[in-house]
């Protein structure tokens, strides 16, 4: 093989993202034209009670038919008042708060005895491998780093 078609081939190859992260791709769902703003707004209000004030993101099993069936609606509407709420999916959502959470613990020398699955069960991550791929994808380094570099800045 000629060094044109290395380079070729090398270019050709789109640059490898860790954790088997995927660029974001922008949506125009129909649907959501479809949804009355002043119940989106309120199911949003619910929403973020349910989730973030009740913390419900710590738990692994509580999915996105849980929620909706708490909320008296069903997960297609409620995934679109997500989607145009907040941006991003029902397991984003929840992987959005279970990092900040995350963030916080492996930062608070209170947990400073707890290892990062450790920390990753108790915010509610089901296995190792999706804490690690959220944490970079919401962060941009893994958490040992993360808590590595906040432990140095302490000192």
């Amino acid at each position: 093989m000629s060094d044109l078609e290395n380079k070729e081939q090398a270019v050709e190859q789109p640059k490898k993202r860790p954790y088997n992260l995927r660029e974001k791709k922008e949506k125009n769902a129909a649907y959501r034209s479809l949804i009355r703003p002043e119940l989106a707004d309120e199911l949003y209000d619910k929403i973020l009670n349910i989730i973030v004030v009740q913390k419900k993101y710590r738990d692994p099993d509580f999915s996105a038919k849980d929620l909706a069936k708490e909320l008296q609606t069903n997960t297609r509407y409620l995934s679109a008042v997500v989607n145009s709420r907040f941006g991003m999916n029902y397991s984003c959502l929840l992987n959005e708060y279970r990092v900040k959470d995350a963030m916080h613990l492996l930062t608070d020398k209170r947990y400073a005895d707890k290892n990062v699955e450790e920390i990753s069960t108790m915010v509610g991550f089901a296995n190792r491998q999706s804490f690690y791929a959220a944490f970079y994808k919401n962060v941009g380094e893994t958490p040992n780093g993360y808590r590595k570099k906040h432990a140095e800045k302490k000192k």
